[in-house]
């Protein structure tokens, strides 16, 4: 039997960062990830022979700048330049493209004046209102039953941010907090390419439509991450996302983190309401003062804890967690570039999407609600190897693709859904770069299903749990257990299940360390 001050759960990357930043703190610290590799769904992997992908996250636009500077990732290899910023480019099969260059539309193109004028309007009130909500994502929530004076002088500096917008700004900030985005964007824009753009970026991983109350949270989330300091930014890194989880392990390793990989846990061990270790399924078992699980929170008490150590309340709101997936993730090893219509080199390098209206994802969305896939899928499109060809053979192009809608559980079962689908994903490419298809030499697609099988994910959902408003801040994962802490003394979260949700943001991990070096657990 081996002792550690911290055993952490899993090798993603905020089990990482969790690990990191405790062994900084000068504890001996264990990382156990049951993969044979790090990175969870933000690994680089190989899906064909020479062809190398971002496993499920494949744009970064939300690592935590306290992660950056608190681990020195820019020492262990991470790169982020602004001239790394992709544009967001919204096709259209009538016209031209229309673009958002920088920092998320810091310049729009191939929209008329007054489009520009409108959007320019629209972007800086969106910035303005997700920095309200900005210090609540990168910070434990408050404890309102127990706040301490920190807590309450955090909220204090929030409600005077919020007054400082001047009544008219602070009266509309509380108006469309909750609307769904559809109707904010129809108050404010005409051009339908710029709104489904935004409706898709509102709902992207989520159980939701342009339409579904509070969607419009989804977008403030979006942006309230930012890459090189700089709001909504987005970036492919070199290497895939897993350069990312390379840099945060080397920092793990220089901080004297032991890891291990391909050691799946059976079980967290309890005596006398306290978690005091883990048994693994090799039938070792390691104890430490302090657990920490960064995986999904329904798989940390329902299997490796067990319902017979936690109260029953707690279990069924564990329990009540709504985590069903709807996007798919789509690799194809392609023999040449493809070329879609109306874009031009620095597009292609950028991120394509495919959502031509709020109406035409709504659509999508519909098919979701009854157990079927949308047969006009809509997606957002990268081309990895034009920015880094060590992803491809010469010549070669890596395409990689985030697919909505795609339920969790498809009406007809996905072994028989799964080549439709596929069929109905490439009738899309094809209608915006024609002859793609003839191009294709492998193609990878995984569905929520897959997710959760490859992944470990419980629904294949990349966030380990709906982002909607009764799912976040000091109700992530349940209510009253939001903090990190859990009911059994010695266990924490650090995974994307718990607050303040998923993206490659490392906040999860490092809030919970924080939290439990203030503890000094």
């Amino acid at each position: 039997m081996t002792s550690f001050d911290a055993i952490v759960i899993g090798g993603g990357h905020n089990g990482l960062v969790a690990a990191a930043t405790l062994a900084k703190s000068g504890r001996k610290v264990l990382v156990l990830e049951a993969g044979a590799e790090l990175g969870g769904a933000a690994r680089t992997e190989e899906f064909a022979p020479g062809f190398r992908a971002s496993s499920i996250a494949h744009v970064l636009n939300r690592l935590h700048p306290d992660v950056v500077k608190t681990l020195e990732l820019e020492k262990h290899g991470l790169r982020i330049a602004r001239s790394d910023f992709l544009p967001s480019v919204a096709l259209s099969k009538d016209g031209p493209p229309l673009v958002l260059h920088g920092a998320y539309g810091e310049v729009l193109t191939g929209a008329s004046s007054s489009e520009q004028s409108a959007w320019k309007e629209l972007r800086a009130q969106l910035l303005r209102y997700a920095g309200i909500l900005k210090p609540f994502l990168s910070r434990r929530p408050p404890d309102l039953g127990g706040m301490s004076l920190q807590e309450a002088a955090s909220l204090a500096h929030t409600a005077v941010a919020l007054k400082k917008l001047g009544m008219e700004d602070m009266r509309d900030f509380l108006r469309v907090l909750l609307m769904n985005v559809a109707d904010l964007l129809d108050e404010q824009l005409a051009d339908i390419r710029l709104k489904g753009l935004l409706a898709f970026d509102a709902t992207l991983g989520s159980h939701l439509g342009p339409r579904s109350p509070t969607s419009l949270l989804g977008l403030y989330y979006r942006l309230t991450g930012a890459s090189g300091g700089a709001a909504g930014a987005q970036l492919l890194p070199k290497g895939g996302m897993g350069a990312v989880v390379a840099a945060i392990r080397t920092a793990a390793e220089k901080a004297g983190v032991t890891i291990r990989a391909s050691v799946p846990v059976a079980r967290i061990i309890v005596d006398k309401g306290r978690a005091v270790g883990v048994a693994l399924e090799n039938g070792e078992e390691l104890r430490a003062r302090t657990i920490v699980s960064a995986i999904n929170p329904t798989t940390t008490f329902l299997d490796l804890v067990g319902p017979r150590e936690i109260d029953t309340g707690f279990v069924r709101k564990v329990k009540n967690i709504r985590m069903r997936g709807d996007a798919a993730k789509l690799h194809l090893a392609l023999d040449r570039p493809p070329r879609f219509a109306g874009v031009d080199d620095a597009g292609h390098k950028g991120r394509l999407v495919i959502a031509p209206s709020p109406d035409h994802v709504e659509r999508a969305f519909n098919s979701s609600k009854y157990g079927e896939f949308s047969p006009e899928p809509v997606m957002e499109i990268t081309l990895p190897s034009l920015a880094d060809p060590s992803l491809a053979p010469d010549g070669a192009c890596v395409l990689s693709a985030v697919v909505q809608y795609a339920p969790y559980r498809l009406k007809e079962g996905w072994d028989a859904g799964k080549p439709k689908f596929l069929k109905a994903i490439m009738a899309q490419f094809e209608a915006y770069a024609p002859g793609i298809g003839k191009s294709v030499v492998h193609a990878e697609l995984l569905t929520p299903a897959d997710i959760e099988m490859r992944y470990r994910m419980p629904g294949g959902h990349w966030h380990h749990g709906e982002l909607q408003a009764d799912q976040m801040l000091i109700s992530r994962p349940i209510s009253g257990w939001s903090g990190y802490d859990t009911p059994l003394d010695g266990l924490f979260l650090a995974g994307a299940g718990s607050h303040p949700g998923g993206g490659v943001s490392g906040a999860p991990g490092l809030n919970a360390a924080r939290r439990i070096i203030a503890m000094k657990g």
